[in-house]
């Protein structure tokens, strides 16, 4: 069984913080595989300026619990850490970091992937952009339906 650590939280998070965490006490794995999700300038053609996240507490830590669970049964995982911050953001906060540790580098590289693709469309997280065309909410893109539509084969 993994050890997992989820957290949804206004605060930031320290990436080295993180990655010294999956390294501590930690001899068996050897692979480390992460990603930060950033707010970015320019999102489906216009300017951004900010993003607001919100959520529904307690149905947005089972869903991000349900995805981590299906990627431990689908590969050999043996740390997963979770974060995904809401509230309000600027250009180039960070939104996410998802590190999955396992024996090996494909396990870790495809579970890491498997859990974004996740996170990006089945995960209860409500975007708001602020863009020079007003606020907007930001819906699921095909490609995103695409990217779990590989898992599912």
């Amino acid at each position: 069984m993994a050890e997992v650590y989820i957290s949804v939280q206004k605060h930031d998070f320290d990436i080295s913080h993180e990655y010294a965490t999956l390294r501590e006490d930690n001899r068996s794995d050897g692979a480390i595989v992460f990603f930060s999700g950033l707010v970015r300038e320019m999102n489906q053609g216009s300017k951004v300026s900010g993003l607001s996240l919100e959520h529904y507490p307690g149905m947005t830590e089972k869903a991000l619990h349900a995805i981590v669970d299906e990627a431990c049964q689908r590969w050999p995982l043996n740390r997963v850490r979770l974060i995904h911050r809401i509230g309000q953001l600027a250009i180039s906060d960070q939104i996410v970091f998802v590190a999955v540790t396992s024996s090996h580098r494909e396990a870790a590289f495809s579970a890491c992937h498997f859990i974004m693709d996740f996170l990006k469309s089945r995960a209860p997280f409500w975007k708001k952009e602020v863009t020079s065309d007003g606020e907007r909410w930001v819906e699921a893109l095909s490609k995103d339906q695409q990217a779990l539509n590989k898992w599912q084969a």
